[in-house]
């Protein structure tokens, strides 16, 4: 049966603005890629339709491009502030590809800061896009050392990083949550003792960003990135600077540019115009959220998730031979990405169930593989993971508690 203490989010309406909710399945692979706002595509649409030119002319359409660009810049700027906070300047938020592609390029970016014997802190929780790039400078002589998520509670402890720091720590390169076990951390003491010892930090913000506000101006990171296209946008990325952090950065862009601001040093060749004005649609969904429900947005979506989180965490601790990887209830910084292994059979015969029963999960490493392996598992097969979104219903959840039933 359905849970009956989900906390009120009007899901008629919130299920009426994705279109992509209407083909039958019951998505549970927003972890990878979240559905997007109907109006995401119609606004796409709209920019290719009305302005299919280039900016910075001086005739109307391109004017007017320029315009919607400026507008769209602000408004995702908004994305990086919770209601009433400070908001960042437009010109600290890159647009990019991809979380993966920004990271890459901040690192190229960075990397003339940087002298042998430099040291750089990563952790072996992240996503591969924040361990990857920082991994590469290694060939100029910056030193890695590694921040290792601890077996017994799984989580990075803070303390940890007190053997670590040194005066020769630049970077501090951590996940804001993990995108496989559905733990979120406290960034507050994370960034006062790398602040304490003059480094910087980096934080990858895609597995948090969908789920809970953000205030990036008060966690004092440097920088902060996520992938619109897990948080009901089209498939770009947004990369915000701090100040201080935009200061360091060397111009990636064409040699004749004098970037005035970090967006543009951080965007070679420029961004997906379309993509962004279309993103702009996200903002706007957020601020209509909490106004129809009378409230912050990401209280209401942070109650109806942890709801629903808390039905399945309940259903899987019934299961024989069923290893919940990550908090086995729903506790402060549980997000709804929840991850599981079993003794009965392995992850891609879970998921085999699953897509005949028309749920759409997924299993593997999630471009975590040196997570995978720090916990014991194998990296080719990996966990099953469920990862739920606002717009998920209790009737959802027994949907995909019936499919397991017959393979757990």
């Amino acid at each position: 049966m359905a849970a009956d203490n989900v906390v009120s989010l009007d899901l008629d309406w919130v299920r009426g603005h994705f279109a992509a909710l209407e083909t039958g399945w019951a998505l549970m692979d927003n972890a990878g890629g979240s559905a997007p706002l109907t109006a995401v595509g119609e606004r796409s649409a709209e920019y290719l339709r009305r302005w299919p030119v280039q900016l910075g002319a001086s005739y109307a359409p391109s004017f007017e491009a320029g315009e919607r660009q400026a507008d769209a810049r602000r408004a995702l700027a908004g994305l990086f502030a919770t209601a009433g906070g400070a908001v960042p300047a437009p010109g600290q938020v890159a647009i990019g590809p991809s979380t993966t592609a920004l990271f890459s390029r901040l690192a190229r970016s960075l990397a003339p800061t940087l002298a042998p014997g430099d040291e750089i802190i990563v952790t072996d929780a992240d996503h591969e896009a924040n361990i990857g790039p920082w991994l590469r400078l290694q060939a100029q002589g910056v030193r890695i050392r590694w921040w290792r998520i601890r077996p017994d509670t799984l989580r990075l402890e803070p303390d940890d990083l007190d053997a670590l720091l040194s005066p020769q720590t630049r970077l501090l390169c951590f996940t804001h949550a993990s995108n496989l076990l559905g733990s979120a951390l406290e960034l507050g003491p994370v960034v006062a003792r790398a602040r304490a010892c003059g480094a910087r930090t980096c934080v990858d913000g895609v597995a948090f960003a969908p789920h809970r506000g953000l205030a990036f101006c008060d966690w004092e990171v440097d920088w902060y990135a996520f992938s619109l296209y897990k948080i009901f946008g089209p498939h770009c990325a947004v990369l915000c600077s701090s100040p201080a952090g935009a200061a360091l950065l060397s111009n990636l862009n064409h040699e004749w540019m004098s970037p005035p601001d970090a967006a543009t040093r951080l965007e070679p060749g420029g961004w997906p115009y379309e993509l962004a004005w279309g993103a702009a649609a996200v903002p706007e969904y957020f601020a209509a959220l909490g106004a129809h429900h009378g409230g912050a947005p990401f209280e209401r979506i942070a109650a109806h998730e942890r709801a629903l989180t808390g039905q399945l965490l309940d259903w899987l601790g019934t299961r024989p031979g069923v290893r919940i990887i990550g908090a086995a209830d729903v506790g402060p910084g549980r997000l709804p990405t929840v991850s599981f292994v079993t003794s009965k059979c392995p992850p891609e015969a879970v998921v085999a169930a699953t897509d005949r029963a028309g749920v759409g999960i997924r299993h593997g490493h999630f471009y975590a593989p040196r997570l995978v392996e720090a916990l014991g598992l194998v990296r080719a097969t990996g966990v099953v993971r469920v990862s739920l979104a606002h717009y998920n219903t209790p009737d959802e959840v027994d949907r995909l508690t019936a499919a397991l039933e017959a393979v757990l």
